[in-house]
């Protein structure tokens, strides 16, 4: 009796995450979850239920909320996806990140990342949620510890931030113009 042949076979990849591209050969089979933690070596992205259920897993592809746990680093080749180490910028936090920060969104951590991606996605196509907005948006990503009262407040608070830091650029200009008058 001969033994089997590996004939397993590699497809290159070129993912671009935060901004990065990270290149590499991969099983077809591999879960962008372990690619972008095991190849790309960011951990933040959690590994929870490998079925879709907890959200702890999610990332932005190309701008929209998807669970790496089941979407394959094939199917993410030549996308943009963003992780929470990409959600902080030349050493200042994301409004979402200060918001769980400053409203104590997070209790043990392992939902959070999930929670900020999927928050993050959510401000950007609804700069002002309602909290039945907000509630809908991040129904995906379980959290076992919070009860989700802070997890709205921080991604309410987040909102505030971002809507004034728009703003304030406005009314500079407008203040400017008066004084100019």
């Amino acid at each position: 009796m001969t033994s089997p042949t590996n004939t397993a076979k590699t497809q290159h990849v070129t993912i671009t995450i935060n901004g990065k591209p990270v290149e590499a050969d991969v099983e077809p089979r591999l879960l962008l979850v372990h690619f972008i933690r095991e190849v790309a070596g960011l951990t933040g992205t959690h590994i929870g239920c490998d079925t879709t259920s907890c959200g702890a897993c999610t990332v932005l592809v190309d701008g929209t909320p998807a669970k790496s746990c089941t979407l394959l680093a094939v199917q993410a080749d030549g996308a943009a996806i963003a992780t929470v180490e990409g959600l902080e910028q030349g050493g200042e936090l994301h409004p979402v990140q200060e918001g769980f920060f400053q409203e104590h969104g997070l209790q043990c951590g392992f939902c959070t990342p999930g929670m900020m991606m999927t928050a993050t996605a959510l401000l950007a196509r609804n700069p002002d949620p309602s909290e039945a907005e907000i509630r809908r948006a991040i129904s995906g990503n379980l959290c076992r510890c919070t009860g989700y009262v802070n997890i709205v407040k921080s991604i309410q608070y987040a909102a505030k931030k971002i809507n004034a830091a728009e703003t304030a650029p406005v009314a500079a200009a407008v203040g400017a113009e008066v004084r100019q008058a």
